[in-house]
Formats: C-alpha cells, structure tokens, sequence
C-alpha cells in the first residue's frame, strides 16, 4: 500500500488517502504533521476532561477520539462526506458521535463547554463569523481552542501568504491575535515549537545538514527512520517568542 494512503485500518473501515488539506493517522509519509497535530489535541484534551465538547472540521476524526478519553461526550464534525463516513466507522468510543455539518452553522446556543477548531481557520471565507459563532454554542465560562499556522514559517520572506492553494487567509501572531479578539474578550495565545529531536534536527539543518545527506545519499535511509520515529513529545507549547512558532493555537474564553 502506498504510504500516501492509511494503513492498518479495522475490517470495514475504507482507507483515506492524503490531499494535501487533511492530515491522517496510520499514513507513514503524513507522521510528522499527524503528530504535530495530535500534540495539541493532546494538551487540549488534558483541560476538557468531563466537558462537552464540538471537535469541528474533525477530518479523519483521531482528534476526537483523543478528546473523548476523558470528556464527558465529544461531537466531531465534518462536511467532507468520505472522512465522515470513515470516521463513524473509525472511532466508536460509546461518548463519541459524528456528524456531518457546516462551520458557519452546525450547533444550538451555549451547547457545548469546549469548541476545538484546528489548522481551519485559515481554509474559511468569513473568519470572524466563524468565531462569532462558535462564541454563540459556547455555555457560559467555557472555551474555543483555535489553532492555525504562522505565516511567517509558509511564506517566503515579504510574503503575505504561501502558495498553498487551499488557505484563504494566513497570520502572525499579532493579526491572529486582533482576529480572535473580535469576537472573545480574553484570548491567551500559544505558540507550538520543536522540541526534543526535531528541535536538533532543526539545528543540524541549521549547521548545513541538507547538503550532508543529499551529498553522502543517504536521505531516503535516515527520513526513512527519522519521520515515523517522531513523536508528540518532540513538539511542545510555550507563550513567548510566537514569531518564531510554528503554529499559533489560541484559548478564547466566554465569561
């Protein structure tokens, strides 16, 4: 099977294969951005352990899964008909459902304690009625989880955007900061970084490793070793220097 496509998945479960705008798990080419993602599910799902929670735009759906380990019940929610159907069959914890929805609509007023909305934002066409509405499902005192990539680390130098044909939209720190505040009154921004290996992987490229393993040839065996050995733990979480982050995840609450 092609490493573009899942792998090992349960009997029944159709496979989903990469597009460029969806990240998946069991993808051996997809590891290091499938665990990029999965760590910040994974600080997230660490403070809304017995809430009700909304994983909208969910994808393949493994990020709801994580989050319902410990939440009260989680809702994931997708308008992609085939990673739909792929995650009803995929994930089926007794508190975890799934459903096929709209951003801009799915959910009822002050529904759900927690939304989690990861590397979208920068996909939709209204951002600030996207968290408009995501503050009106929200219950009192509960929380929007936002995440999106620096553009500082896509775009060359100068640029206000990547190439990447599926974003609408990319931000600093600073511009995503403005666009969350439009719609909640306290907004606390993270940054996620490498750490651990990648963060000397990062150094070594730094120092000129590129040419080293392009010169030597031995590319294909060391990323052949390097990527699926990647774990969560070699990205973390921190609040300063957001300039330099790879991406941005804000925490806006409703009082």
């Amino acid at each position: 099977m092609s490493l573009y496509v899942q792998q090992n998945q349960p009997p029944g479960v159709p496979p989903l294969e990469l597009t460029g705008e969806r990240t998946l798990a069991e993808a051996p080419a997809e590891n290091y951005w499938y665990r990029r993602h999965l760590a910040v599910y994974e600080w997230i799902a660490a403070r809304v352990a017995g809430a009700v929670v909304l994983d909208m735009a969910c994808g393949e759906g493994y990020g709801s899964d994580v989050l319902a380990r410990d939440a009260a019940r989680v809702v994931g929610v997708d308008g992609n008909p085939e990673a739909h159907e792929h995650a009803r069959l995929r994930y089926t914890s007794p508190n975890l459902s799934f459903q096929w929805g709209a951003v801009e609509s799915y959910g009822e007023p002050a529904s759900f304690d927690a939304v989690v909305f990861l590397q979208t934002i920068e996909h939709v066409i209204d951002p600030p009625a996207v968290l408009a509405h995501f503050r009106s499902i929200l219950k009192p005192g509960g929380a929007a989880y936002v995440s999106t990539p620096n553009v500082l680390k896509l775009a060359p130098a100068g640029q206000t955007k990547s190439d990447n044909p599926w974003h609408l939209r990319e931000y600093r720190a600073e511009e995503f900061t403005e666009l969350c505040r439009g719609a909640f009154a306290h907004v606390e921004m993270l940054g996620l970084f490498h750490a651990r290996k990648l963060r000397l992987h990062e150094l070594a490229l730094a120092l000129g490793w590129d040419a080293v393993h392009k010169r030597t040839g031995i590319t294909d065996a060391f990323y052949g070793r390097f990527t699926p050995a990647i774990a969560t733990s070699d990205f973390a979480l921190k609040t300063e220097r957001l300039d330099r982050a790879l991406d941005f995840l804000a925490v806006c609450r409703v009082d």
